[in-house]
C-alpha cells in the first residue's frame, strides 16, 4: 500500500495517457455528467469535481447509490466506475441508466460491469487490474475528468497534468518513509478517533482522509463540512463533553473564501478549547488539481504511517470482505427505483416481484 501511494505520480501520468485514447464520443450534453459509484470507485469522481471547481459548465454529481437521479435522460452522460466491475449498486445503476435512454460509459479493470457494456455497446474505459480500489485514486480520478471533457461538464485539464505529476514525485520524496516527514508527525498525532472537516473544494478530500484512515489504519474517523457544521456540529464541542477523546484535522487551502477561512480559525479554536487534539493542515501546489491531490497523497501516507505504527496491515480490509460474504448469502430483493425496470438484478419497482436473474459474490464496496 505503501508504494502505490508514492506511486501516485506515475499512476496519473498512465492514466492520463490510457484515458486520451479512449474512444468515449465527444459531445455537450445540457444534462451534464453523473458518476454512479462505491467507495475507493466513487471518490475519484468527488476530487475530479473539486479540481474542476467554478470551471464546470455542466452540472457534474456523484451518486451512491443503486439508481441514478430520476431527472437522467438521452442529454446526460452515465459514467458506471467500478474498479471490480463486480459492485452491486454500480451494476443495477448501469441498468437502470439504460433503461431511461441515458448516454452511458463503464470505467472499470472488467467484471461483469465490461461484459454488460460490451453487450450494448457502450464504451469502456479501461483500467489497469491488481491494485485496491481506494489505491487506484489517480486512474478514477483522470477517468472522470475525461468524461466531463467528452460530454461539455468541463474543459480539458490536460494541460495541469504534468505540473501535477512533478509536484506529487516532489512530495514523495520529501514524505517518504525514509524522513522525519509531515505525514509522520500526523499519524503520531492524530486521535485514535478523528473527524476531517473540509471546506469547499476540500470536502471531498476530507472525505477521502476519513476512508483512508478506516480502511489503512482501521480507525474510527468521520467528515464533516463548513460552513454547515457551524449551524449545528459545532454545539459538540463543548468543555467537559465527550470530545476530549476525539481529534479534529482542517483541511485548508491558500485561496479560501475569507469568511470560510475565518470559520476554520473560530472552529479550530473552540474544538482546541473543548480538550480535543486538533491539527490543521494546508494544501501545496498552484493549481487545484495540485492542491487536491497534495492533500491526498498526505492523507493516504499519513493513514499509512498510522496503520505502521499500530502494528497494522494496511491493505487487507477483512470486515469489508465479511460483510460482502454475509450479504451473498441473500439474493438481491424488490427495490422502489422506476416502476418495474428490468436490471441485473431482476424486474424492481411497485410492478413486480424483483425475481433474481443473477446469483453470486457481489463486491458491495469498489
Amino acid at each position: 500500500m505503501l508504494g502505490h501511494v508514492l506511486d501516485l505520480p506515475a499512476q496519473l501520468a498512465d492514466a492520463r495517457r490510457r484515458m486520451e485514447r479512449s474512444d468515449l464520443p465527444v459531445g455537450d450534453l445540457r444534462g451534464g455528467l453523473v458518476v454512479c459509484g462505491m467507495g475507493g470507485s466513487a471518490i475519484g469522481a468527488d476530487l475530479a469535481a473539486a479540481a474542476i471547481g467554478s470551471r464546470a459548465r455542466r452540472p457534474i454529481r456523484v451518486v451512491r447509490d443503486y439508481a441514478p437521479d430520476p431527472w437522467i435522460g438521452g442529454d446526460t452522460l452515465v459514467l458506471c466506475a467500478s474498479y471490480s466491475g463486480n459492485t452491486e449498486e454500480t451494476l443495477e445503476a448501469f441498468a437502470v441508466a439504460g433503461q431511461a435512454g441515458a448516454r452511458r460509459a463503464v470505467l472499470t479493470t472488467g467484471g461483469e460491469l465490461a461484459q454488460a457494456a460490451a453487450a450494448e455497446g457502450v464504451p469502456v474505459l479501461g483500467l489497469p487490474a491488481g491494485l485496491q480500489p481506494r489505491a487506484a485514486v489517480a486512474y478514477m480520478l483522470a477517468g472522470v475528468l475525461e468524461a466531463a471533457t467528452r460530454c461539455g461538464s468541463a474543459p480539458d485539464l490536460a494541460a495541469e497534468i504534468d505540473p501535477t505529476c512533478r509536484l506529487l514525485a516532489r512530495l514523495a520524496r520529501e514524505w517518504g518513509p525514509e524522513q522525519d516527514s509531515e505525514p509522520e508527525r500526523l499519524a503520531r498525532s492524530v486521535a485514535d478517533t478523528t473527524v476531517v472537516y473540509g471546506a469547499g473544494p476540500t470536502v471531498p478530500v476530507a472525505v477521502r482522509w476519513k476512508a483512508q484512515l478506516n480502511e489503512n489504519a482501521k480507525v474510527a474517523a468521520f467528515h464533516g463540512a463548513l460552513p454547515e457544521v457551524d449551524h449545528n456540529e459545532i454545539c459538540a464541542w463543548r468543555d467537559g463533553g465527550c470530545v476530549r477523546e476525539i481529534g479534529a484535522v482542517f483541511l485548508e487551502q491558500v485561496d479560501q473564501h475569507p469568511r470560510v477561512q475565518r470559520r476554520i480559525d473560530l472552529t479550530a479554536t473552540i474544538a482546541a478549547a473543548a480538550g480535543a487534539r486538533v491539527e490543521r493542515v494546508r494544501a501545496r501546489g498552484e493549481t487545484a488539481l495540485e492542491r487536491t491531490l497534495s492533500l491526498v497523497m498526505l492523507g493516504d501516507l499519513m493513514s499509512v504511517y498510522r496503520a505502521v505504527l499500530d502494528g497494522v496491515d494496511p491493505t487487507p480490509v477483512e470486515a469489508i470482505e465479511r460483510f460482502k460474504q454475509r450479504l451473498a448469502e441473500d439474493p438481491p430483493g424488490a427495490a422502489s427505483y422506476g416502476s418495474g425496470a428490468r436490471t441485473a438484478y431482476g424486474v424492481v419497482g411497485p410492478d413486480a416481484g424483483a425475481q433474481p436473474i443473477a446469483k453470486g459474490e457481489r463486491d458491495t464496496d469498489r
